[in-house]
């Protein structure tokens, strides 16, 4: 960790890992990441939820921006896979995070599909249930705020990414003119209990053209 810089990372292969420890200041956090690739990396962890507040304290998760902000519709296909091993411990999620219209600025909107849930609770209301490639997806909303929640955890997969967006446009929650800010994949950590414990990506990939 480097309280100097929450984002601190390393760059390979076009892609950024990084710590991501954006919301440790007010709480008692330990954190070290091991980058062998963008698709091979771990993070070993300590933190509680003594408040009971349920605060996301980091997101260590690799991820690609795209600076040129292109249009989702400029794309055939927007995919990826991943695949990971999670301790059972305390509070998280793993989840990919993306942003469109922005990078969490005033208009954008941030999208989130959580693969592996444990003892994590989304934002915002449930307000439907949906299936994309045979997954079913318990559907969060809070404003600009959309998560899509499995309903049933999965540590490996691949995600047809389009699709979603291609729902999210057709319920009229963006426009169609709407840009693609960033891909993040990686994991929510809200607790370990105190003690550490170690959250790793075994695989990531994602594919655009």
């Amino acid at each position: 960790m480097d309280p100097n810089n929450a984002q601190n990372g390393i760059t390979l292969s076009g892609f950024y890992v990084d710590a991501d420890t954006w919301n440790v200041a007010n709480y008692q956090v330990t954190q070290t990441m091991y980058v062998c690739d963008y698709n091979n990396w771990y993070a070993v962890a300590n933190m509680n939820n003594s408040t009971g507040d349920g605060a996301v304290k980091t997101y260590p998760n690799v991820h690609e921006d795209f600076g040129s902000s292109p249009l989702i519709s400029s794309f055939r296909t927007i995919s990826s896979s991943f695949a990971h091993t999670a301790p059972h411990v305390g509070i998280y999620e793993f989840a990919y995070d993306i942003w469109l219209n922005g990078i969490a600025s005033s208009g954008s909107t941030e999208v989130m599909i959580w693969t592996d849930n444990y003892n994590q609770v989304p934002s915002g209301s449930s307000i439907e249930t949906v299936m994309f490639d045979g997954q079913s997806y318990d559907v969060h909303k809070s404003g600009s705020y959309i998560a899509f929640v499995e309903t049933t955890n999965v540590t490996s997969g691949a995600v047809n990414l389009m699709s979603f967006f291609d729902h999210i446009i057709s319920k009229g929650w963006i426009p169609s003119t709407s840009t693609l800010g960033a891909i993040d994949y990686g994991v929510e950590l809200v607790s370990t209990n105190g003690m550490n414990a170690t959250f790793q990506v075994n695989d990531f990939s994602l594919t655009t053209n």
